[in-house]
């Protein structure tokens, strides 16, 4: 089983994980397009017991389109985001997939909120595609 690494822009927090993601998506949702900086967000999910965090984190709630919370934790010295949780999902963590900084790194196989996608923007054709 391949463990990866995901940290923070300074090292202080990271997110040892062991084993395949169980999913790969992008999301264009525009708080997603605010929290990277980017034009979407692209994470990994995780079952909790893969997953070993080190470090310090700061924690930001927020509440999505469908009213759910997800908790972000993110290093309180760089500020980027290591991973996060999402409500409903207790035994899953996500982590962005940028964290792990690795170009080899599975591709993305769900791509959500489509309606809000950038025009320029192409997901993976064989990806399941939704507005």
């Amino acid at each position: 089983m391949p463990t990866r690494l995901a940290s923070c822009s300074c090292g202080q927090l990271s997110a040892q994980v062991v084993g395949d993601p169980l999913r790969v998506s992008i999301c264009h949702c525009l708080a997603c397009q605010r929290r990277t900086g980017s034009v979407f967000g692209e994470q990994a999910r995780f079952p909790r017991e893969q997953v070993s965090v080190a470090g310090a984190s700061t924690a930001y709630v927020r509440v999505g389109d469908e009213g759910s919370r997800v908790t972000f934790h993110f290093c309180p010295h760089c500020g980027a985001t290591v991973y996060y949780e999402p409500e409903g999902l207790e035994d899953f963590v996500a982590i962005p997939v940028g964290a792990f900084a690795d170009p080899g790194f599975p591709t993305p196989r769900v791509s959500v909120y489509e309606s809000r996608k950038h025009a320029w923007v192409l997901p993976p054709p064989e990806a399941e595609h939704f507005d």
